[in-house]
């Protein structure tokens, strides 16, 4: 350090701090405000860049807040929709139901009907069968009856006498 002391000139110390005043007065004369002004605009760079990122993250909250209602929306339209379709598939099925118990209903109306009409048919067919073997017996005895000339002559007097009782 006193060779420092020892080594410092005035003259040289003068120089140097005019040369310093002079450099000072330059940069601020030339270079201040330039360097002020590009620090200030990539300031405002920083800062617009700043609000638009924060622009642009509230416009992505909306964007997002828009798809969760529109999300909640199409749910909700799917499940209205399926609860349609479960209603519309429900009534199908009821209708398919009842259209087929009326169905059988008249199937089994219009058997029982079928029924009723071939058990009468038997009936009438069945009493008209009797009717011929009962004239075919009646027939039979009556020719038996008549065969013989005594019984023919004991049967007219018995009808003779029913005739005068009635």
């Amino acid at each position: 350090m006193e060779q420092l002391i020892n080594d410092f000139s005035p003259g040289l110390f003068a120089m140097q701090l005019l040369i310093l005043l002079i450099l000072l007065f330059l940069l601020a004369k030339f270079a201040w405000k330039p360097i002020i002004s590009a620090l200030n605009d990539r300031e405002e760079g920083i800062q617009n860049a700043l609000d638009a990122a924060e622009d642009a993250k509230k416009e992505m909250q909306n964007l997002q807040a828009d798809n969760e209602k529109l999300l909640k929306e199409a749910r909700a339209e799917r499940e209205t929709m399926l609860k349609e379709a479960r209603e519309m598939k429900n009534k199908m099925i009821e209708d398919a139901k009842e259209e087929a118990k009326a169905e059988s209903t008249k199937l089994v109306a219009a058997a029982q009907a079928s029924i009723e009409s071939e058990k009468k048919a038997a009936i009438a067919e069945l009493k008209s069968q009797v009717a011929n073997l009962s004239i075919d017996i009646a027939e039979k005895v009556v020719r038996e009856e008549l065969s013989n000339k005594d019984k023919q002559v004991k049967l007219v007097e018995s009808m003779l006498g029913e005739a005068t009782l009635n």
